[in-house]
């Protein structure tokens, strides 16, 4: 019988992220595979908006906490936080980029990486 592979320490951290989002009410997350992609700076973009400033700072907050909880890691880097316009919060591997709704579709990202496949996260709304 195959051994079931276990799970890669960036898939639980981007699962772990992904709740936090979910669980604060994050809007149109996505996880975006960077792994094809040359020059990529890392394996995976997980992207998501907020609808205010007081909510994007929620979201940070709650994606640390939980990514702490499940994997162990702190970021190597995060920023955003003055204006919370655009948080970003890199743990290596993995990028976390919140938004507030007016950057993030000045921003598009998404675009920007349109050679990555993204992964649309259902949040049941």
């Amino acid at each position: 019988m195959p051994r079931k592979k276990k799970k890669e320490t960036r898939d639980i951290l981007i699962e772990a992220a992904v709740a936090a989002m979910v669980n604060t009410k994050a809007k149109n997350p996505v996880i975006m595979d960077m792994t094809g992609i040359r020059g990529a700076i890392c394996d995976a973009f997980v992207i998501c908006h907020g609808s205010s400033r007081t909510q994007t700072e929620a979201i940070a907050g709650y994606v640390i906490e939980e990514v702490k909880k499940q994997t162990g890691q702190n970021p190597w880097h995060r920023e955003g936080f003055e204006n919370a316009e655009w948080i970003l919060i890199d743990y290596g591997d993995v990028v976390i980029h919140i938004f507030q709704e007016e950057r993030r579709r000045f921003y598009n990202i998404e675009q920007l990486w349109a050679d990555a496949p993204i992964t649309k996260v259902d949040t049941h709304e």
